[in-house]
């Protein structure tokens, strides 16, 4: 896809009067031992704590109000399940296959109420349409016509929340259909986005709802507008708040994915200029850029499995120049350019230039038949955008390029393969 902690000593003081518990059954044959939980703020998972199974479960004590969504991330085998917090118990239970998650049993009213409605959106976007183009051929007056308009019309109707027992269930559904719904009819101005981030409560970085209300609220104002829209945006925000910080970082990466380079330098050079106190999501994202900026040397990595090398880390790895990139072999960018690397590679080789590939893959087989037609340097922890290296390089979209020199300092960032064979004159 082309460019889209640790708990503290004070919490576990507190874990004897937790808020609310999140626990997590699993079957027997289950092969796992640590589950990580994560907390949302914004696009960006946080790593809230790691608990060990306990009779084929884990129980997570939570010390805080935390309306939103969470994950448990299984590292060893590479499962994940999300749900949401009602600041309330969250009980599930997981049906496993051969060390994977096939069903997910939601078994505490909050997130059983939000799994049926996302089931009910999820029919009314594919099977309405569908049932409309069919009752075109059945008069409505035969039994499968009637059939068809009672079906229609309960996949038509909306999901009833009680907005004081389930508040971020309502929050979400609501403002979801509100500015984010495919319903061309409803799309909502720059100024209700805006009025409406300003406005709204702590449940906007916990509803992962931010960054595809940033995307659109760009989308909006277009493309020749980008600085004027993003300028007014956090000048009503103030970047000196919490949130408008948050909302500049994500905006900051956003830019990234999408090669918008220009916007990312200019609301970069405007977060590092900050003097007032940085929230811990806006001091992430500087430091992730400040790391992988160029002429910074390449933060250490040391590899997982490695194939085609005897070296233990990248700066073990001896030659002139190193061509990084990280890549999946789901990624159908990756598809078309890597080939073209790899017509090059004998005259990289003369050059005293290595490659490595770092893969954001999950699936063992779909890797490894990759690689075999890749002759240089490839590393993966099979663990997707949960590779420790995807926080670690800032990475956000596959493929991404860094070229590094001798002394593993990086020299240039190309945004595609071309402008990597035209930096070391290959093309």
């Amino acid at each position: 896809m082309k460019k889209i902690f640790m708990l503290s000593g004070t919490v576990f003081v507190f874990s004897m009067n937790a808020q609310f518990s999140v626990n997590i059954q699993t079957q027997p044959d289950f092969n796992e031992q640590d589950a990580v939980l994560y907390t949302l703020n914004g696009s960006k998972d946080i790593i809230f704590t790691k608990e060990k199974n306990k009779n084929n479960s884990w129980t997570f004590k939570y010390p805080k109000n935390y309306s939103g969504m969470m994950k448990i991330y299984f590292p060893n085998t590479n499962n994940s399940v999300s749900f949401i917090s009602e600041n309330k118990n969250v009980n599930i239970k997981l049906e496993t296959k051969a060390n994977k998650i096939q069903n997910i049993i939601y078994l505490d009213e909050a997130n059983e109420l939000m799994n049926n409605i996302q089931e009910s959106s999820q029919k009314k976007e594919i099977i309405l349409p569908a049932l409309a183009q069919i009752k075109e051929y059945y008069k409505d007056n035969t039994e499968f016509g009637k059939a068809l308009i009672s079906e229609m019309g309960k996949l038509s109707g909306t999901n009833s929340v009680d907005q004081t027992k389930n508040p971020f269930v309502y929050y979400y559904n609501t403002n979801y259909n509100k500015f984010l719904s495919n319903d061309s009819s409803k799309k909502a101005t720059q100024e209700e986005i805006v009025n409406f981030i300003d406005k709204s409560n702590d449940m906007l970085e916990s509803s992962s709802l931010l960054r595809p209300l940033l995307v659109s609220y760009l989308n909006v104002g277009g493309n020749t507008n980008v600085s004027t829209s993003v300028d007014t945006l956090i000048n009503r925000l103030n970047v000196e708040t919490p949130r408008g910080q948050t909302v500049l970082s994500e905006l900051i990466d956003i830019f990234d994915v999408y090669d918008m380079n220009e916007f990312k330098t200019k609301y970069l050079t405007l977060a590092k200029n900050l003097k007032c106190t940085i929230n811990d999501r806006l001091a992430s994202t500087l430091k992730s850029n400040a790391a992988t900026d160029l002429g910074a040397v390449f933060p250490a990595y040391k590899f997982y499995s490695p194939v085609n090398t005897t070296a233990k880390t990248i700066a073990d790895v001896k030659a002139d120049k190193k061509v990084i990139v990280f890549w999946s072999s789901t990624c159908s960018h990756c598809e078309n350019e890597l080939p073209k690397l790899l017509t090059k590679y004998k005259d990289l080789q003369d050059k005293n230039i290595q490659v490595i590939g770092l893969s954001l893959d999950t699936d063992k087989n779909s890797y490894t038949t990759k690689i075999a037609a890749f002759p240089w340097i490839n590393d993966s922890e099979l663990r997707g955008w949960n590779s420790s290296f995807a926080e670690t390089y800032n990475i956000h979209a596959t493929p991404t390029y860094f070229i590094l020199d001798a002394n593993n300092k990086i020299i240039s960032k190309p945004n595609h393969v071309g402008d990597v064979l035209e930096y070391l004159k290959l093309k």
